[in-house]
């Protein structure tokens, strides 16, 4: 039987020309949801939309750079000129920097992490709880990491950032939950994207021996976790932050 869990519903995806975020924007697509997609590559972006709407989906790719107030503005005026409402968002847009010790990571290096992690996040946050308080309701989730939970070496910038991000999750699901408005995150660990893929084989196969179930998660792990933490299926699930690590977390193995 089709998944049609997000039939009517309005589903913003940033970061969604490539990797977890194109994959849960094609997700959700499928289940019914007219999507809107958001990222900083235009090609990439026209050519997921196009696919949604050529597989029978709606699909709106807005260019935006989620690190940009202004940007993130038109982003959500282009929304809700489309479509009115905002039931549903994934805010996956993010990156880190070049692994480095503490001491030695630069002015540049700390505030791109944060900025195009945590800053970006709160951009978005801020206007989709804004429009589901006015809408009646709806479920965000955002993008964390292991680094936020555990610690990266190398990753201070990195790693402050994504657990901001935790912080902001579990903030407004304690203030906007009397609104309908369930916030929850994911807390990927590595994860098959360009970036992973773009290392040399023995240090992909280095990860992959820490990893209890020894395979790296895929873009649909995560897009999976995401469509069901949005979903009615989640419906009590609120300010929790979901690991999808293969058991990294559980330590050295």
């Amino acid at each position: 039987m089709p998944d049609r869990r997000f039939e009517g519903k309005v589903a913003l995806v940033t970061g969604a020309s490539r990797g977890i975020g194109e994959e849960t924007a094609r997700r959700f697509a499928a289940a019914g949801a007219r999507v809107v997609l958001a990222a900083r590559t235009s090609s990439d972006l026209s050519r997921v939309a196009g696919e949604i709407v050529a597989g029978g989906g709606e699909a709106l790719a807005v260019e935006t750079d989620v690190t940009d107030a202004a940007s993130v503005t038109r982003l959500f005026e282009r929304t809700l000129a489309a479509y009115g409402r905002l039931d549903v968002a994934f805010n996956d847009a993010g990156g880190g920097h070049q692994p480095k010790p503490l001491a030695e990571l630069s002015d540049d290096d700390f505030e791109a992490a944060i900025s195009g992690n945590l800053r970006s996040t709160f951009l978005c946050l801020r206007l989709e709880l804004a429009a589901m308080a006015r809408g009646g309701g709806g479920s965000i989730v955002n993008m964390s990491s292991t680094a936020g939970i555990g610690t990266a070496p190398g990753m201070a910038g990195y790693n402050a950032a994504k657990a901001g991000v935790i912080a902001l999750t579990r903030t407004a699901a304690l203030e906007y939950g009397p609104a309908g408005i369930r916030v929850n995150a994911v807390a990927p660990g590595p994860i098959r994207t360009h970036r992973l893929q773009a290392l040399p084989e023995d240090v992909r196969a280095g990860i992959v021996a820490h990893i209890p179930m020894r395979r790296l998660g895929e873009p649909a792990d995560v897009a999976d976790a995401v469509l069901w933490l949005s979903s009615a299926e989640a419906g009590y699930v609120n300010g929790a932050t979901l690991p999808i690590e293969g058991g990294k977390l559980l330590g050295n193995a």
